[in-house]
């Protein structure tokens, strides 16, 4: 099992299905450009070789969320700071329906701001 496989598997279910799934389609959405490494202990996603997004745990919030790079130049609600200065985070909520257009549609508008 590589290191991305393991940080997924330590998961407990239902996050770790939740996560596997947005994972898959993230990287699905654009196979050309949109790559993964693991880089720092974290699953990262790429796009043309720079940073669009990883995944993380949050001990403040106790749930599972997606980091956006270049988050700062977003503005949207669902989205938290919290004194990041380039990220901006999406907390997943596994009791709700993952918004998975609204992650794709955001990782749309951040392949703007990766030069």
């Amino acid at each position: 099992m590589n290191p991305i496989q393991e940080y997924f598997y330590r998961i407990e279910e239902p996050e770790r299905s939740t996560l596997l799934f947005l994972r898959e389609k993230i990287l699905a959405s654009d196979t050309e450009h949109i790559t993964e490494t693991f880089s720092f202990g974290l699953p990262f996603i790429k796009y043309k070789k720079k940073m669009l997004c990883y995944f993380y745990y949050s001990k403040k919030y106790k749930k599972h969320y997606i980091s956006f790079y270049h988050g700062d130049k977003l503005d949207y609600p669902e989205l938290t700071q919290d004194g990041r200065k380039k990220f901006k985070i999406l907390l997943i909520d596994v009791e709700k329906d993952l918004p998975l257009d609204f992650i794709l549609s955001l990782l749309e508008e951040i392949k703007k701001y990766i030069k």
